[in-house]
């Protein structure tokens, strides 16, 4: 009998391949990053399934809220119609990489299947990762790399902050030529 949450997984699983495939093969750069969105999201969706909700909320916040939105900026600077030209250059370099990934990827596949009936894996509790035991885990036994992150974090802002404000002070600019009087007729 397939239940609701068997639906859920394949509904989130074809919205992932069918983003992924979007992102890769989309000819426009506006519709490949649209793509990226929906693998994204259907990851989120992926993540919710397996009750992770801080990961599917920082899924939402930093890939979705932050990388796409940076690549719709860059791919608005660059304009939306900056593709590259269509040559043959590389051409079979490119053919032979994508068909040994997609032939390792199928041997990875069939050694999983083939070699999941010998492992058993453990039961993880009830509250793997909900925000609860995230946040447990973070302040007990992380608290110490936690805390040296957000220092070199703080270090790299300023140090930021202190090359922009040097590189205002300098001035690369070309000084003016002089202007030469019109003689007046």
């Amino acid at each position: 009998m397939v239940t609701l949450g068997t639906v859920y997984f394949y509904i989130c699983a074809a919205l992932a391949l069918g983003g992924a495939l979007a992102a890769v093969s989309a000819r426009n750069p506006i519709r490949g990053a649209m793509g990226l969105l929906v693998l994204i999201l259907a990851m989120a969706g992926l993540f919710l399934a397996l009750h992770a909700q801080f990961l599917a909320a920082i899924q939402l916040i930093v890939y979705a809220g932050a990388i796409v939105v940076l690549f719709l900026f860059v791919i608005m600077l660059l304009g939306p119609s900056a593709t590259s030209q269509r040559d043959l250059r590389g051409l079979y370099p490119r053919v032979f990489s994508g068909v040994l990934f997609v032939l390792a990827a199928l041997a990875t596949m069939v050694l999983v299947v083939r070699g999941a009936k010998y492992v058993v894996l453990p039961g993880t509790p009830r509250a793997f990762g909900s925000i609860d035991s995230f946040g447990k885990d973070l302040f007990n036994s992380g608290l110490v790399p936690f805390e040296l992150s957000a220092a070199l974090l703080m270090v790299a802002v300023l140090g930021a902050v202190a090359v922009a404000k040097g590189k205002q002070g300098e001035s690369k600019a070309l000084p003016a030529e002089p202007v030469e009087p019109q003689e007046k007729h």
